[in-house]
């Protein structure tokens, strides 16, 4: 019975090993070398970031919310001999219910970036690389409580940069700096009313007077909806852990234009410290700070006579998000 018992033991150790089907391949094959390690290296992440707040009765006042954030990274990297491919796809989307108001949108976001890298050594942290990005939106933008009039969608605005340059990556240090002096970007706002309006920096419609009712407008010829650039791109990322499950991480990408208004650059800065309780609890604060000059800042003006609402543009202003949330966090391969 002992024997057995020991037995039955082994091969339960056996089947619970990570390498058992290489130990069974190599039992049956003792000349078949084990399977090299793979190249690619991956992460994925899901989380939820959820707050709520009730009042009943409250002397001192209140209105009920409900908040939620969902968030996805995920990321793809092959590493060979000089060669380095890195692939990241982050989404993020948040809404806000409060009593008396309808459900309000407050996060979304799509990205996708890919950098390919290669150095003429191993030692050498700097890369020649090419980088391509891509960042649009999942649903329609308002200027609440106006939710008659859509002043984004998706693909309106939708940002892609192409270009080719130099990348310094630390491993040990996780942190990356990505220069290029040769960078297309081109700005897709596919949506022909936000195109009309000139909205995310597109040539905008051209109207002239009605021959027979000077008081209208006619459309002579329609706005465009992609704007090319060419000029100078830099990004930075860096992650570090500040003190024992406490991370700070930093993105900030800058751009400015050879032809349209060299020296005004476009910024966008995205900080965030992480606050790890567990594997799957994670406190959180963020900000994001966007300026971009084709970018202008909606208002909604009423007409005293009619008492119509109508939609103008203002000069661009920095855009500002603030992020505290406290949630679970799943990580998958």
């Amino acid at each position: 019975m002992k024997l057995l018992r020991s037995i039955f033991l082994l091969l339960f150790l056996l089947c619970t090993s990570k390498n058992f089907a290489q130990i069974i391949q190599t039992t049956l094959d003792p000349n078949q070398s084990p399977k090299p390690p793979s190249n690619w290296a991956q992460k994925n992440q899901l989380g939820l970031d959820l707050s709520q707040i009730a009042f009943l009765n409250w002397s001192a006042g209140g209105t009920s919310s409900i908040s939620g954030l969902f968030k996805g990274e995920f990321s793809r990297t092959y590493i060979k001999g000089n060669q380095k491919w890195f692939n990241e796809l982050i989404m993020k989307y948040g809404l806000n219910k409060q009593d008396g108001t309808e459900l309000r949108k407050t996060d979304d976001a799509v990205q996708f970036n890919s950098t390919y890298g290669y150095r003429t050594d191993t030692i050498s942290n700097w890369y020649y690389s090419a980088k391509f990005n891509f960042n649009t939106q999942f649903s329609n933008g308002y200027n609440y409580p106006n939710r008659d009039v859509a002043i984004s969608r998706p693909f309106a605005p939708a940002y892609i940069f192409l270009g080719a340059g130099a990348e310094n990556s630390n491993k040990e240090k996780n942190r990356t700096f990505y220069f290029s002096p040769i960078t297309l970007k081109t700005t897709l706002v596919l949506d022909q009313n936000l195109a009309n309006q000139g909205s995310f920096g597109v040539k905008k419609a051209v109207y002239a007077p009605d021959p027979l009712d000077p008081t209208q407008q006619i459309l002579i010829e329609e706005g465009q909806k992609v704007k090319a650039e060419f000029g100078i791109l830099l990004t930075a990322y860096m992650k570090n852990e500040i003190y024992k499950n406490v991370f700070y991480e930093n993105r900030l990408s800058l751009y400015t234009d050879y032809l349209n208004r060299f020296g005004n650059v476009d910024i966008d800065y995205d900080t965030r410290l992480d606050l790890v309780v567990n594997a799957y609890v994670k406190a959180n604060i963020g900000v994001h700070l966007i300026y971009d000059d084709d970018i202008k800042n909606k208002k909604d003006v009423v007409d005293p006579a009619t008492g119509t609402k109508t939609q103008i543009n203002e000069g661009p202003k920095m855009q500002l998000r603030q992020v505290l949330g406290v949630g679970v966090v799943y990580a998958f391969k």
